[in-house]
């Protein structure tokens, strides 16, 4: 146990976050993964078991809990080996939770973020469209007022829980005319007339449920704007950090569980009359990788800490995605290899782990765009302060 960061409380939360997830959710990943389709029935449990309200507030059934218990969440998701069933949750939990925490009224609050927590409800977060990509102030979606409602034209991409969700927390333009300053943050009912929703066919994260989204002339009462009015990219922004902290997290977690395997696995292999964790190369080779993966957990748990502690750490979050997403995908690869030829079978855990890795340098803001952040603060010093 890291004493530094974690107390007996978090590892006996840990524990029985284990035993929950190896006894209600291991023995259906396979199935998931094969249909594509989480079941609701898992949704539910996660709710009663208080999951889904770690990190919000007790007034909506949630346990406001530090950010260490948000951590060992999504470290021991990413170790049963199913990268899209994580997503999922965790889209769920610390996307479109934290808008609906963050910006929604006591409204809001009472019908999408008390039903989230128990697991009644299930959101996505529609940022990223066809032709925007990784640059959010490009995006075309438009909300257009008209009488008491807006109306919302435009569609969005790459979103997971994008299919089979139950509201949607959309960015779209009020003000197209002032780029990044006129965009605003809403919150759709899935069955809203004009929403429509084309599954996505994924190389990995088969789990989950990944949808392109059309808004076609969609109306949604005023009322259901979240925060102000053209304030949406401040506020899409204020969490980036978070979002990619836990991608670096995510990064870490998946590092460590491929390292564990393929020890065990090392230990039971023979070659040339001994087991292969005899053989110096390879050795050396497990020695690089937990070099690496331990410099990236602690790094990330620092970063932890000083986010917990309300300081401002884009750099640090920006840092932790970029290099432990880039590092879990060169320890999986090198894990992989380590396999022979059982690695690249599909029974084996780590042909999935490669797969499901590879999103990590792309999603959530690609590692092209995250080093161009970094030099801005690095070189020119720019801050990306946010409304609080």
């Amino acid at each position: 146990m890291n004493t530094m960061y974690f107390t007996e409380e978090h590892e006996l939360f840990r524990k029985s976050l284990q035993d929950f997830l190896k006894k209600e959710v291991v023995p259906h990943i396979e199935k998931w993964e094969k249909t594509g389709v989480i079941e609701r029935f898992i949704w539910k449990k996660f709710g009663e078991m208080g999951y889904f309200g770690i990190a919000y507030p007790e007034a909506y059934g949630g346990m406001d809990l530090d950010l260490f218990y948000t951590i060992i969440f999504l470290e021991e998701l990413q170790k049963i080996n199913s990268g899209g069933f994580a997503a999922a949750i965790w889209a769920h939990v610390y996307l479109a939770m934290t808008h609906v925490n963050k910006e929604g009224d006591d409204r809001i609050k009472e019908k999408y973020l008390r039903t989230s927590i128990s697991g009644e409800k299930i959101g996505c977060l529609c940022i990223t469209e066809p032709f925007g990509g990784s640059d959010v102030a490009g995006m075309r979606t438009t909300a257009v007022k008209s009488g008491d409602s807006y109306i919302i034209n435009g569609s969005k991409t790459f979103i997971t829980n994008g299919v089979y969700s139950d509201y949607l927390i959309i960015a779209a333009k009020t003000r197209p005319d002032l780029g990044n300053k006129g965009i605003s943050i809403f919150v759709i009912d899935r069955g809203a007339s004009g929403v429509s929703a084309t599954k996505l066919d994924k190389l990995g994260w088969r789990a989950s449920d990944t949808g392109e989204i059309a808004f076609d002339n969609v109306s949604i009462p005023l009322e259901n704007l979240m925060g102000e009015e053209n304030q949406g990219f401040g506020y899409i922004m204020q969490h980036f950090a978070l979002e990619r902290l836990i991608m670096g997290v995510n990064a870490h977690a998946r590092s460590e569980f491929a390292l564990d395997y393929v020890v065990n696995y090392m230990k039971q292999r023979e070659a040339f009359g001994k087991t292969i964790d005899k053989f110096q190369a390879l050795r050396h080779t497990i020695a690089d990788i937990a070099s690496e993966v331990e410099m990236c957990k602690e790094f990330n748990y620092s970063v932890a800490k000083r986010l917990n502690d309300g300081q401002y750490v884009v750099k640090e979050a920006t840092m932790s995605k970029l290099l432990s997403t880039k590092i879990a995908d060169e320890a999986i690869y090198k894990c992989l290899q380590l396999l022979g030829g059982y690695g690249y079978m599909e029974e084996y855990p780590l042909a999935r782990l490669f797969r499901d890795s590879r999103l990590g340098p792309i999603g959530g803001g690609t590692s092209e765009i995250l080093r161009e952040i970094i030099a801005k603060m690095v070189i020119d010093k720019k801050e990306y302060k946010t409304k609080t």
